[in-house]
């Protein structure tokens, strides 16, 4: 719907999450307790040594499937997607892995899955990872 939020964080982590066609129930967990837990915010001394699970209640996670992560333009100009995960397969991951980082404490906001979104970001630090299992 045109102009509906579906998710919002404060503070956090914005994570574009691709699904691979190769991965698994097992790789969605594994990722999320990765992600919960990257020391990625700064401590009161300004060095990265915080986690998203140190940050407190209000913290969270905004996570939204995003399939061009896997378009390969080494050949050619048009991104082949062939790594992709199928729907049918990335949706299923793609709820595992946010239900996981629930799982672990994480309040999670989520986008919805194959659809045409707006993102909004105010990113507070030089930190963007690309992050994989």
């Amino acid at each position: 719907m045109d102009g509906e939020v579906l998710g919002s964080i404060a503070e956090g982590l914005l994570i574009f999450l691709g699904v691979g066609h190769q991965d698994t129930e097992a790789d969605a967990e594994r990722l999320a307790a990765k992600v919960a837990r990257l020391r990625v915010f700064d401590d009161d001394g300004g060095r990265m040594n915080l986690a998203l699970l140190d940050l407190g209640d209000d913290a969270g996670a905004l996570c939204i499937s995003q399939f061009t992560l896997y378009g390969d333009v080494r050949r050619g100009l048009r991104p082949s997607f062939t790594e992709a995960a199928r729907p049918e397969v990335g949706e299923p991951l793609y709820d595992s892995f946010c239900r996981s980082l629930e799982a672990l404490g994480v309040r999670v906001g989520r986008g919805r899955f194959g659809a045409r979104m707006s993102v909004a970001l105010r990113n507070e630090g030089p930190v963007t990872l690309l992050v994989e299992t």
